[in-house]
């Protein structure tokens, strides 16, 4: 049996190995370094988590606290990208998107594009997202589908300590911009994690549950969400298979098809606001390409277009749970013309 970390410690071991197998790899961002000028013992909550704690007592200036101005920073990790450095940069919050987006959407993705392919953007831009954490409106939201619409940036969404270390070593490998998205609430969940450097490459979903009776595709941590509410249909007679995209640009949409094709039955599950989020995409692809395979009408399950309550009560009832995602995977495999 491997070790077991948390998700948390996965992303900074992978952080760790690459800045000691390539030192071009430089880690920036608010408060990353936490107290820049100790003795390195004191050197770091790490960012608003911890994520990046330990990191400059070994790598000192190669990780760098930056002034509160997104769009200064990122913007800086884009340049350095294109003059030969592999930065990590870290948007503490996904949230603060809208400060520094144009430098992410009008620049880095579009480089290798206007100049011919001539020009590589090898920048990971690392961000929180995800409701449940008490956060309010302005720290909670899940905007990965936002990025995924950009031609040139490659999303990931890890939903495992496994996948975390995989995937973020794979990102800070490519050759284009990356957008990682870490849910908050999944940091102290704990899993098998091999101890060297390996990687998860992108555009390839994962089953991490098979099944005959409906297919859920779901992504982050909705992946634990569904797999809870498979469990308990499964006491009910019900076989439910789980996709986990991982990756949403590229996505993996043969997987799907090929599930879909074996089920007839499709439930989406997105964290993200309903309007043209990952489940909607999802499920215009299967009603396009996989529309013969179905026994049924395809129901997604999303929270509400609202924004994120503050109240603990409500951000509960906002968040999709395991007993919705059962009613929809209940009410596909019932349906009758």
């Amino acid at each position: 049996m491997e070790r077991k970390i948390t998700f948390q410690q996965a992303i900074t071991e992978a952080l760790a190995q690459e800045m000691e197998r390539d030192n071009t790899v430089i880690v920036l961002g608010e408060d990353v370094v936490g107290g820049s000028g100790t003795d390195g013992k004191m050197d770091a909550w790490g960012g608003v988590l911890g994520v990046t704690k330990g990191l400059w007592g070994k790598f000192g200036d190669r990780v760098m606290d930056t002034p509160i101005t997104e769009s200064a920073f990122v913007g800086a990790a884009i340049g350095a990208a294109t003059a030969g450095l592999r930065p990590v940069v870290e948007l503490m919050f996904v949230d603060f998107m809208g400060v520094c987006f144009d430098q992410i959407f009008n620049q880095a993705a579009k480089f290798r594009y206007m100049f011919g392919g001539k020009a590589v953007t090898p920048v990971v831009v690392r961000t929180m997202m995800g409701a449940g954490f008490r956060a309010a409106a302005q720290h909670s939201q899940c905007l990965y589908p936002i990025f995924t619409h950009i031609p040139g940036l490659k999303c990931v969404v890890p939903s495992t300590p496994y996948d975390a270390k995989g995937l973020l070593i794979q990102s800070i490998r490519d050759n284009d911009p990356v957008i990682f998205f870490e849910h908050k609430l999944l940091y102290s969940m704990q899993g098998e994690v091999p101890a060297e450097p390996y990687t998860v490459p992108f555009g390839e979903a994962n089953f991490v549950r098979e099944g005959r009776d409906a297919t859920v595709v779901t992504l982050g941590r909705m992946v634990h969400v569904a797999l809870e509410a498979a469990q308990a249909l499964a006491g009910q007679g019900v076989d439910t298979e789980i996709i986990d995209l991982r990756t949403t640009s590229p996505m993996d949409e043969d997987s799907i098809l090929d599930s879909v094709e074996k089920t007839g039955r499709l439930v989406a599950v997105d964290e993200a606001s309903p309007r043209c989020n990952m489940a909607a995409d999802i499920s215009a692809l299967v009603a396009q390409k996989g529309f013969a395979a179905l026994k049924a009408p395809i129901r997604m399950v999303t929270p509400p277009h609202t924004p994120v309550p503050f109240s603990g009560a409500l951000e509960d009832l906002y968040i999709p749970d395991a007993r919705r995602i059962a009613t929809a995977v209940q009410d596909v495999v019932r349906y009758k013309a």
